[in-house]
């Protein structure tokens, strides 16, 4: 069940809501949306639920026994088992076959082990019950006495399938001490309805054009416009898709007594690779800053320790989107651009014109997103060679300057690409800033927030009923 399905909006949230808000006792709301959480992640895998309440409950017992423990020895070997159990599930369906092929590929061997079939956002609540038990073992939060609100702090649907990833102590006191003000629920579904458009309107819209344009890998020539447009489609889709769902995780936490964290901040304006990773994908960022990069010292040991403590995360980063090479060399390739970026030029690049620095950013930022597309790696190269106006089809040779799949998408969706990269940029708290600079303008800005909400919730129930394309990229990761 994905959040922008008729069955979400006119069946499963219109009952949760009904039955949440009827009983007004904290432990009826942890009950009612617990039981539609499980509900919720089984519809998808009504197999491997089993698994994710299994290696919650295990974590949780551990957590207590450790919160109990003063022998430092015996907390760190509670600790390696709790971190063991939680990561074997992902690491068996996530990269068991990926890392026996790889050995069988490099001695000779011709067996192969097929796939895995991953649960569905098994990479978001692993860590989300890592957080956990190390919180406690940090002492940054009190375990949880009652295991029911363990597994919903897991569980909960909002951010379940894919994020934001929420750190244990930011949501502890919530679990139990929370309620929804009018004010709180208003903005929370006025926030879900903009993650709803932007999902529909525009991701799902990003994914038709993608598909229409001429990719790598059809043995036809891709041409250099062709290389560069479907690369900015793919970005643009990558984050309206993600960011859609981070929207509406963050609006129905709300609206249900819980404050997540911002996941984006308009990542797409960042003038360096390193302002890029801190407004994309944030929480994920933070997890490995928090938990990874900062116990391994973080730059506090010297240069040498930080570019290998920054190896150690960007690998680790790439492998945890999939288990393929091209996701681990895109984490290398971030790898060297931030070595490069904080060490080789370090304070010089602040000296180089703000919107050059921009350009060079997305440029950049554009040639990862195309290593991150590809898991063929013939098709990988082709599409690089396109990039810079080489075609690898019937021979090397220059690529022709666009292709007929170019136009013919140019003219289908005319300056609707235009219009999605405008989205991209802050114009909304440019707005809000605006309206908000006396009490008249900020009673305008509310009638026209609701009014906008309103008709985006229309257009994108009417675009919804006539869509077949509505996949969420990340479920896959």
């Amino acid at each position: 069940m994905v959040f922008s399905s008729t069955s979400f909006l006119f069946l499963f949230l219109p009952a949760l809501l009904l039955l949440y808000f009827i009983g007004k006792d904290i432990r009826w709301r942890n009950g009612v949306l617990l039981a539609f959480s499980v509900l919720f992640y089984s519809v998808g895998e009504p197999i491997w639920v089993f698994g994710m309440i299994v290696v919650t409950l295990v974590n949780w017992w551990l957590a207590l026994v450790i919160s109990h423990k003063r022998n430092k020895r015996m907390r760190k070997i509670l600790l390696a088992v709790a971190v063991v159990v939680s990561l074997v599930l992902l690491v068996w369906f996530k990269y068991s076959a990926f890392v026996v092929n790889t050995f069988a590929g490099l001695f000779g061997a011709e067996w192969r082990m097929p796939e895995q079939h991953l649960p569905i956002g098994i990479s978001f609540y692993t860590f989300q019950v890592l957080t956990y038990t190390v919180d406690v073992y940090r002492k940054k939060a009190k375990p949880q006495r009652n295991p029911a609100y363990a597994l919903l702090y897991i569980s909960c649907f909002p951010q379940l399938i894919a994020g934001p990833i929420v750190q244990y102590a930011d949501v502890a006191d919530a679990l139990t001490n929370r309620r929804t003000t009018p004010t709180a629920f208003y903005t929370g579904m006025r926030r879900f309805v903009v993650g709803l458009a932007k999902k529909i309107l525009l991701a799902n819209l990003c994914g038709q054009m993608l598909e229409s344009t001429q990719l790598a890998g059809t043995n036809a020539e891709m041409s250099f416009l062709g290389a560069w447009f479907s690369a900015i489609l793919y970005a643009m889709q990558l984050y309206f898709d993600f960011s859609a769902y981070s929207d509406m995780a963050i609006g129905l936490g709300r609206v249900f007594g819980f404050t997540y964290k911002e996941n984006f901040d308009y990542p797409y304006i960042s003038a360096s690779i390193s302002e890029f990773w801190r407004r994309w994908h944030m929480s994920l960022s933070g997890f490995f800053r928090d938990y990874v990069y900062i116990p391994l010292g973080g730059n506090r040991r010297g240069m040498a320790r930080t570019i290998l403590n920054l190896g150690i995360v960007w690998a680790l980063t790439g492998l945890w989107h999939g288990a393929s090479w091209n996701f681990v060399l895109w984490g290398v390739y971030y790898f060297v651009l931030q070595v490069v970026e904080r060490f080789v030029f370090r304070g010089s690049i602040e000296r180089v014109p703000k919107a050059l620095r921009h350009i060079l950013t997305m440029l950049l930022v554009l040639v990862g997103w195309v290593l991150f597309y590809y898991t063929d790696f013939s098709a990988l190269l082709q599409h690089f060679a396109a990039l810079f106006g080489v075609s690898t089809v019937g021979g090397v040779h220059l690529a022709s300057l666009w292709d007929d799949k170019l136009l013919s998408v140019w003219k289908q969706y005319t300056v609707l690409p235009l219009l999605m990269a405008a989205a991209c940029l802050p114009i909304v708290p440019w707005l809000k800033a605006w309206f908000a600079k006396d009490e008249r303008r900020k009673r305008v800005g509310d009638v026209l927030a609701t009014v906008a909400a309103t008709g985006l919730l229309v257009l994108s129930v009417v675009f919804l009923m006539g869509q077949t394309y509505n996949p969420f990229i990340y479920f896959r990761f």
